[in-house]
């Protein structure tokens, strides 16, 4: 049940804060997150592409691709949920979930997806993200050392 309530949780906050900085001024953006000390730059961002505005001009793909991949890890989540063990694997499923649903659902509903945050870090400042996105690459982050440690006790 918490692997339920987390990817609820992802999904919820997720779309929440998309709502919040929807509804802000526009002029309000970019604006550094005073609570991060600079770090953390808050933006208002439509991309209606996949990750890094990539097939932007092809909507109904764009939706089409993450449908099926989230189709996919939900194939994966509901074939490990029932099974002793694979905590790791678990948790990294269900926050790609939360990630990939959040986003799915902007997708559908709005069009595009509200990204509204980046970080200052060299090669990172110009990409923006949101908490879905982080989500699922912290996901696949927690998966792939899963992994790696599986393969590395059966030697």
């Amino acid at each position: 049940m918490a692997l339920i309530l987390l990817i609820m949780i992802v999904v919820l906050v997720d779309l929440a804060v998309k709502s919040a900085i929807e509804g802000a001024d526009p002029k309000d953006f970019p604006k550094e997150l005073d609570c991060a000390g600079g770090f953390i730059t808050l933006h208002q961002s439509r991309n209606e592409g996949l990750p890094m505005g990539a097939l932007k001009d092809k909507p109904e793909l764009v939706k089409l691709i993450p449908l099926v991949v989230l189709s996919a890890v939900a194939g994966i989540f509901l074939w490990l949920f029932p099974r002793k063990g694979h905590a790791a694997e678990k948790v990294g499923t269900a926050l790609v979930l939360g990630g990939g649903l959040s986003n799915l659902y902007d997708r559908i509903k709005r069009g595009y997806v509200v990204d509204y945050f980046s970080v200052r870090i060299e090669k990172l400042k110009k990409l923006v993200f949101n908490l879905g996105d982080i989500a699922i690459f912290l996901g696949a982050a927690v998966m792939l050392a899963a992994e790696i440690m599986e393969t590395v006790r059966e030697r």
